[in-house]
């Protein structure tokens, strides 16, 4: 979910790649100020995809990871705490997601044959 801080070609954007918006645009699809994503980034929720230009960029599971953090927030959760939170509340539902994909289908039961 996390992204190390380092601008490692991975973590990096060309200016073409969408979505992904800037830090601006994405605290204003979210509500917030910037100072916001620069908070849950220093908890290390998210860290911004950076552009060849090195602007930083946000990705829409981003976004949606950032929204659920700010909800936290706003109920008088600290920063900090509801990142953890988002972070444990994503990584249950990846294990719920793989489980259903590794699950047998049920058989029928076979029928008793004792009198």
């Amino acid at each position: 979910m996390t992204a190390e801080n380092n601008p490692s070609p991975k973590n990096r954007l060309d200016d073409d790649d969408y979505p992904a918006y800037t830090m601006g645009r994405a605290a204003e699809m979210l509500g917030t100020t910037p100072a916001f994503l620069r908070a849950i980034g220093e908890a290390r929720l998210i860290t911004p995809l950076r552009s060849e230009g090195g602007h930083r960029r946000y990705s829409r599971y981003q976004l949606r990871i950032a929204a659920r953090a700010r909800e936290l927030v706003d109920g008088g959760t600290p920063v900090d705490a509801a990142c953890r939170i988002v972070i444990l509340e994503d990584q249950l539902e990846e294990a719920k997601r793989i489980n259903a994909e590794l699950r047998r289908p049920a058989t029928k039961p076979r029928p008793r044959t004792d009198a």
